[in-house]
């Protein structure tokens, strides 16, 4: 495997950089990771805005490693804001870290999808601070540019020819009981895998919620041993070119509409959550788990990134940095490692 560019200390990263080459030679990189390892003596010095520009306009993955023995948190995750991923063992208190061991996990998968996890980085740069609005229409390009991408179409040539089951029951159940909507996801034989067909019909539902005044309540959960398996692998790569799927998924967003809901809006989610069944619960204010419940993004691993909203609402919930983690390794966490993070908000029975 190859190993990350490693620079010792803020001012051999500020050097490097800073070189009018720099874009070019790191971002074309077979390993586009920059490991940049502060020591003590990094604390004492004053973060200059420069060296933050400089991090968050390299195209490529800038992580940063920070020793034992670091004790001033302040100062500290003041170090690290700009960086992409924050590595620092247990005991130290920086913000939103991952463990040191995981360095050879980042870089492996960015060296599988590197135009991917490139496209994360700065995705997840732009989209900080940025409306729901802007977010999602920068994470759709990134997307729509990836899916012609030669990793996600090695991907998707790889995948077998998958068989539809046909169901005739709605994508998705609606059922109101007073002022309250519940929304059920139903394609229990495709494990709730997000459709066209089920995105449509959340669409459908959601506009309609936003327009009644009258509703108080939208509870949203899943039939079946699955909450939301993600995007239906039968359908991935239908869409006619790149450009008409960034307009369809710019149009018909049920991220959008979640988010504009989101104050009376609950997920309970169960089982197995992939992809979009990640990153819609994470716009709601309140979600729920059952105690068997996994969390994963796979998107990355796929030569893509989240393309279901999560860019925006992931981040909001556990952090750009975390995220980027999360996303750019496909771990998989379990609900005490999801509550923990902020992912969710509580465990439910």
């Amino acid at each position: 495997m190859a190993s990350p560019i490693q620079t010792t200390g803020l001012a051999e990263a500020h050097a490097l950089l800073s070189h009018p080459y720099a874009g070019e030679d790191l971002g074309l990189a077979d390993c586009p990771v920059i490991l940049v390892q502060l020591s003590a003596a990094d604390l004492t010095q004053r973060p200059t805005g420069e060296l933050a520009e400089l991090v968050r306009s390299t195209p490529a993955v800038v992580a940063v490693a920070v020793p034992d023995g670091i004790e001033d948190a302040a100062k500290l995750a003041e170090l690290c804001e700009p960086f992409d991923i924050v590595l620092a063992p247990d005991e130290v208190p920086a913000p939103l870290a991952a463990p040191p061991d995981e360095l050879d996990q980042i870089s492996a998968a960015a060296m599988a999808s590197p135009a991917a996890a490139v496209a994360l980085v700065q995705l997840l740069r732009l989209s900080e601070d940025r409306s729901t609005a802007d977010g999602l229409v920068a994470e759709s390009l990134a997307y729509s540019t990836l899916q012609s991408g030669p990793q996600f179409q090695e991907w998707l040539a790889a995948q077998p020819t998958r068989l539809v089951p046909v169901n005739p029951e709605p994508a998705v159940l609606a059922e109101r009981t007073g002022s309250t909507l519940r929304l059920t996801f139903n394609r229990p034989e495709r494990h709730n895998a997000f459709s066209a067909e089920m995105r449509d019909r959340l669409v459908e539902q959601l506009r309609a919620a936003w327009a009644d005044p009258s509703l108080d309540g939208i509870v949203l959960d899943g039939a079946g041993p699955t909450f939301c398996s993600g995007g239906d692998l039968a359908e991935f790569g239908t869409t006619p070119d790149p450009g008409t799927a960034h307009r369809v998924r710019s149009v018909r967003s049920a991220a959008f509409w979640i988010d504009r809901l989101a104050a009376k809006t609950r997920f309970k989610v169960h089982g197995t959550c992939v992809g979009a069944g990640v990153e819609l619960p994470a716009y709601a204010h309140d979600v729920s788990a059952h105690p068997d419940t996994t969390f994963r993004l796979p998107e990355v691993a796929m030569g893509l990134v989240p393309g279901a909203g999560g860019t925006v609402s992931i981040a909001r919930r556990i952090g750009r940095q975390r995220l980027c983690y999360f996303a750019l390794t496909n771990t998989e966490i379990d609900t005490a490692t999801a509550l923990a993070w902020g992912l969710i908000d509580r465990i439910e029975g």
